[in-house]
This record gives C-alpha cells, structure tokens and sequence, in this order.
C-alpha cells in the first residue's frame, strides 16, 4: 500500500473519530493503534506503554497545571475590575477612549492566565456591559475582544507554548521570551488600528472625555501594582535565568493566591472551584499530549512523517512558499480543532520538513501560535467567538464578523516576523 492511500485512510479515520464526537485523545489513539495495527509488525501493546509512559514522564509539564492553576485563581479574582479601573483614567483621551481598555485588559490578564478563553470570558464579562451602556458600537466591543483575548496563546506564560516545547523538545523558557516582543507587537497593532478607525469614525463614539486630574489617575493606578508585580515575578525570574518555568510557575500560584486573598475574593469555595478547574483543564491537556505522542511513534513506524518531508523537498519550495502553504494549512485545519490539539497533532509531520527548510524552530513555534490565534477567531470553530457568543447572545457569523478586522491584523504580524525574525529571536539570544 502506498504511504498517500495510507495517509488519507488514516485521515478520514480521524475525522470520522472526531466527527463522532470522540474525545480528541482518544482519537489520537485510535488512529495509532489503527496505523501499527495495520501497517506495521511492531509490538502495539509495549511501544504504547512506553511512549505515553515516557512522554508523560516529563518534568517540564509540571509547569502546565501550575500555570493553568494560577490562571483560575485569578480568573475568580477582582483582577479584572481592577484593571478596568486602573485603565479607564488613561485611556480616556486616546483616539478610541475606552475601547483601548479592552486592548490592555487582555494583553495584562494574558500575561498572567495563560489562556485565552479564560481572557476573553474575564474581561468581557465586565467590559462588555460596562462599555454598552457608556454607548460605544457593540462590533468594536466585541472585535477588540476577540483578537485581544488571542494573546493569552501567546503572551507568556502561554499553556500552548508549553505544549509546543514539550511536543519539539524546545526550551520552554526561551519560547517564553520569544513570545514577548510579538506579543506587544500584535498589541501595538491593535491600538494603532482603533486609534485610525475611531479618527474615521468620530460620530460613531461617545462623547466622554472625563477630565481626571493627574494626581486622581495616580491613585486609581495603584490597583494595577499587584498584578504587575505578579508579571515582573513570573516573567522577570524565568528572563534573568533563577527560576526555571517550573519555578516561576510554583511563584506565580503562591503571588495569585496571595492577591486573590488580598483583594477578598479568596473563599473556600473558590479555591475549590479553581483548583478543580485547573484540574480538569491539566488532565485533558495531558491525557492530548499522551495521545499524541503515541500517534507521533506509531507514525514513524508507518513511514508518513519521513515520505511527506522527502515529498515537499522534492518540489522546492522557498521559505516564504512553505510558509505561506503551512499559514493557510493551519487556519483551516484550526477551524476544526483547538490550538492544542492542532500542534500536537501535527508536530510529528511538520517539524522535518520545517527543520530542512533551515527553519529555526524556536522561531516557528512563535509563527505557529500566531497562526492558530488567528484559527481560534475563524468560524465555525473558533474557540474565542463562542465565549464571546454566550456573553452576547448575538450568533457566531456577527461574532466573526466583527473579529475580522483583528483577524487581518494578525496576518500583518506573521508577515512582519517573516520579513523581520529578530523580532522573535532577539530576546532569547539576550538570555
């Protein structure tokens, strides 16, 4: 049989496994028992129990639940109320006003929840409402929200990044920090597009700017300190090389709770609530790259990963055409899937062509989660536009529609880290 019938065989067997509805690990594995079963003489029963055994093993991934811990702490926190109320008094002069809250909000809670789910559902249940009522237009609410709330993939500590490390055995430190410069990049995009639309679109805005004495913005910042704080501990001590991500992580739950008690919102309940959540949230991550690690083995034993590498070799492609295939192959296939499960589920059959295109794959990794946050804003499963649903009652397509502005702008970012690199690998070389 030939590796492209087997490969589409195995591909159709997948998406009748998801399709159905089954759990993505487990249709992980289905397909790889399926692909060694089938088409390979290994011992199925052994070569899966060390794989997942050996994959699970990893002290890496004990920064994984820490961080999602950290994330849920502060989700149930006054975090979010505090930054809109340390942010508004700045904002208001901005061409754009308090639409830009909504901008920094994210970018800040991204920096500390990892999660962009977790990001849009924080800040939008308090943006949301509050920014209606002051009669700003609902499609800039709702698109600002949408492409801000991406930055939770990619702003460190990102949960995905993690994966991605763990996934290609990158250094999960140096993909943090890569992930800084373009993370404030996609933020510079955004500000500076609401700065020109509201210019073009003055009418169409609410007439509030509140003339808050300096003295007045100072106080109300001092609510923004703690959290800041929290960033500068987490981020600072991975940068300046004490603490691993592991560590850092470790720091990060013990600074959340510590802030969570302060702010008052720490009960008993929530503390269950959250680390319930963050433990529901590590096990289907773990239980996915368990999945995909066994799939990754029982691909080589079929020989797909190498014949596809060896097929895209052969028809020369230049950097920026292998890019461009993969930027497109990625959204398509992130319309289907979650930003996790799409890079563990194609590490193992990207990562050698990527490696002999002379790809430096701390690089590709920042590429990868740019491109699949733009997948969690595309329909029909775009992860960010059904949080953002539920908080709206409006349906999917407007929700999509009023994301696509922000959509264009992340396209203007994978093009500028292709023109110019260092913006992704300056920082890590400074480590």
């Amino acid at each position: 049989m030939t590796v492209t019938l087997l490969s589409v065989i195995l591909l159709i067997l997948l998406f009748a496994f998801l399709g159905a509805g089954l759990w993505v690990a487990l249709s992980l594995l289905g397909v790889g028992i399926a692909g060694m079963a089938l088409f390979s003489n290994a011992p199925l029963g052994l070569v899966m129990a060390t794989t997942m055994w050996g994959h699970s093993n990893n002290w890496a991934l004990a920064a994984l639940p820490l961080f999602i811990w950290m994330g849920e702490i502060l989700f149930r926190s006054r975090l979010s109320e505090d930054m809109f109320a340390g942010l508004a008094p700045w904002m208001n002069r901005l061409p754009g006003q308090l639409l830009h809250v909504n901008v920094f909000a994210c970018g800040i809670f991204a920096a500390v929840s990892g999660s962009s789910a977790a990001t849009a559902a924080t800040i939008g249940k308090l943006s949301i409402p509050e920014l209606k009522q002051r009669g700003y237009p609902e499609t800039m609410v709702i698109g600002t929200l949408a492409g801000s709330a991406t930055l939770g993939l990619l702003i460190p500590p990102s949960i995905i990044l993690i994966v991605y490390g763990v996934a290609t055995e990158q250094s999960i430190a140096r993909l943090f920090v890569a992930g800084v410069l373009p993370g404030l990049m996609l933020v510079a995009l955004f500000v500076g597009f609401l700065a020109v639309w509201s210019m073009l679109n003055r009418h169409r805005l609410p007439d509030e700017a509140e003339n808050v004495p300096f003295r007045e913005r100072l106080r109300r910042s001092r609510r923004l300190i703690p959290v800041l704080l929290l960033i500068l501990g987490v981020i600072g001590s991975i940068y300046a090389g004490l603490a691993s991500p592991t560590d850092a992580a470790a720091v990060g739950v013990v600074l959340a709770l510590i802030l969570s008690w302060s702010s008052g919102s720490l009960t008993v309940q929530t503390f269950k609530d959250g680390l319930m959540g963050a433990m529901v949230t590590s096990c289907m991550i773990a239980f996915i790259l368990a999945g995909a690690s066994f799939l990754t083995v029982a691909m080589g034993f079929t020989g797909i990963p190498r014949t596809l590498a060896e097929w895209i070799g052969a028809m020369e492609l230049s950097t920026f055409t292998l890019l461009a295939a993969l930027t497109i192959f990625f959204v398509i296939l992130g319309c289907f899937l979650d930003g996790i499960s799409v890079v563990v589920l194609t590490a193992s059959v990207i990562m050698p062509m990527v490696l002999d295109a002379g790809i430096d794959p701390l690089w590709f990794g920042i590429f990868l989660v740019i491109v699949v946050e733009m997948s969690q804003i595309t329909p029909p499963v775009g992860f960010n536009l059904f949080v953002l649903q539920s908080l709206t009652g409006r349906d999917i397509l407007s929700v999509a529609v009023a994301a696509l502005p922000f959509f264009c702008l992340m396209i203007v970012a994978i093009v500028l880290i292709i023109v110019f690199p260092e913006i992704v690998t300056y920082l890590p070389g400074r480590m």
